[in-house]
């Protein structure tokens, strides 16, 4: 949900926010500055971004009335972003075959390598290599979807060759490139059904781990979103291994148990998804923390809702234990699966 101080600067048009944030409207696909005199949105519509070039890498286009791409920024530490984040996007767009260097970056924006990392960090989280790998991994995934080969893509975002994209396919998909394509094209992805506490359970995995752990009540509709987010692989029910894996899960959902079992994973996300996820890990049962002392102890004490977002786009519940973050209020924020179903674990692993 949008912060209530933004919400009220968007329906009140407040002109003196201009420059310090836009916002991108869920519904419509369009980003504005805060005084944009469109018609109000919904609130449960409003995503907000501190710069428009990450509004556009999130897939929203500039509203043509208002025309939030050319406002200028009026905070220095967002200023240097927001020409970090220009660089990158036209080395990018260019099809270079050279990679982009944090000695670059500082080259052309004449600040020092140590200065810029520290300030583009501050404000998204993230290095600015990481923020150029996120982008070129982006453009990928889409000129993957649009039908391109995995050599002809890798090309066409900057990787250069198909080689260059495969080296660190792990550290950036899970699974590997030509298996991701934002829809699993040419991925074999099988699913197992369990029942357990937490009601109808559907685990899924490829053959190098899980890849999706959700919760409902109905068997199609469970399959149905496994669909939705793997749309051109090949989903098939599974009696093997995956079915240990799920059964695997159910025992310690019935068990008394300090830690899930070493179960394999192979999901994907961007650099900052993964480090949030990798910091669920290390929570361990029965222990909370708030989504602002992630953010602080990621280094991005700024963050909180950008965590968030990451817990709320974590595909494996339960194994990566999102179900262990609350908001600073104590109460509990947001859960893909049902605030009741996050309040029972919680329950149950301070029981077990």
């Amino acid at each position: 949900m949008i912060e209530e101080a933004k919400l009220q600067v968007i329906l009140s048009r407040n002109k003196d926010q201009d420059g310090k944030f836009v916002y991108g409207v869920k519904t419509t696909g369009i980003y504005c500055r805060p005084s944009c005199p469109a018609r109000k949105p919904k609130p449960e519509n409003i995503r907000t971004f501190k710069l428009p070039e990450l509004a556009e890498a999130e897939g929203f286009r500039a509203c043509r009335r208002c025309r939030p791409d050319l406002v200028k920024i009026a905070d220095p530490g967002l200023s240097l972003v927001r020409q970090v984040c220009k660089l990158i996007e036209r080395h990018v767009a260019a099809e270079e075959g050279s990679r982009v260097t944090l000695g670059w970056l500082a080259e052309e924006t004449g600040y020092s390598e140590d200065h810029l990392s520290r300030s583009f960090k501050k404000i998204l989280g993230i290095s600015p290599i990481d923020y150029y790998d996120n982008r070129r991994t982006a453009i990928f995934k889409k000129n993957v979807k649009a039908g391109d080969s995995i050599a002809t893509a890798a090309y066409g975002a900057g990787f250069g060759s198909a080689s260059r994209l495969y080296e660190k396919s792990h550290a950036r998909f899970g699974m590997t490139p030509a298996s991701y394509a934002k829809g699993g094209a040419g991925a074999e992805i099988a699913y197992a059904f369990a029942d357990c506490f937490l009601g109808l359970m559907l685990v899924a995995g490829t053959r190098n781990g899980v890849c999706a752990v959700y919760f409902g009540d109905n068997r199609q509709a469970l399959l149905d979103e496994l669909i939705r987010e793997f749309p051109h692989a090949e989903i098939a029910a599974d009696v093997g291994r995956l079915a240990d894996w799920s059964k695997s899960i159910v025992d310690f959902l019935q068990k008394s148990s300090e830690a899930l079992p070493g179960i394999p994973l192979d999901m994907y996300g961007t650099a900052f998804q993964r480090r949030v996820w990798q910091a669920l890990l290390d929570i361990g049962p029965g222990k909370t923390k708030t989504y602002r002392e992630l953010a602080e102890e990621l280094g991005a004490p700024k963050s909180a809702r950008a965590v968030g977002r990451a817990c709320a786009t974590n595909p494996v519940s339960l194994i990566v234990p999102c179900h262990r973050v609350i908001g600073t209020d104590g109460k509990l924020h947001g859960y893909r699966w049902g605030l009741e179903r996050k309040e029972a674990l919680r329950k149950w692993e301070a029981t077990h």
